[in-house]
């Protein structure tokens, strides 16, 4: 009878810590999401056009520069599964998706200044052109409508 209530008892603290677990990790994902913060664009910068034309060389060279500075982090696909995306402090996020309803300005924008964990390339990619590039093949990832 006390191996039965044993069992009882460890049953019920198995559930008990299973439960106290869950609630942990879904307070710690909505403090993650709380973390987020949006991203504010000045509206002279949302309205800027893409001066680059998105050809096949133009996405060519944007993909090298995307391949150099950006894939360690955003993956392969644009999905923020890079090699280093686990080391940083805010997701990636999948850029073919989050950047599908922001203007070229809005993602030239915060290419060249950055933030938080997003470096700023304005240094690295000092020739805009180039930026615009990495903007018209970072809109090559989007999924086909």
């Amino acid at each position: 009878m006390k191996t039965t209530s044993k069992n009882k008892f460890l049953k019920a603290a198995i559930m008990l810590l299973a439960i106290v677990g869950m609630v942990n990790l879904s307070f710690t994902s909505y403090a993650q999401d709380a973390k987020k913060k949006p991203w504010v664009v000045p509206e002279k910068s949302k309205a800027v056009k893409n001066p680059v034309k998105s050809d096949a060389a133009n996405i060519e060279s944007g993909k090298a520069l995307y391949t150099k500075h950006c894939k360690s982090c955003h993956g392969v696909k644009g999905l923020g599964d890079g090699p280093k995306s686990a080391e940083l402090a805010t997701a990636c996020g999948d850029i073919s998706v989050d950047l599908k309803d922001q203007t070229d300005g809005e993602v030239f924008f915060k290419v060249k200044e950055g933030r938080d964990d997003m470096p700023s390339f304005g240094k690295k990619i000092p020739d805009d052109n180039e930026i615009w590039a990495l903007v018209n093949y970072v809109r090559s990832l989007a999924p086909a409508k």
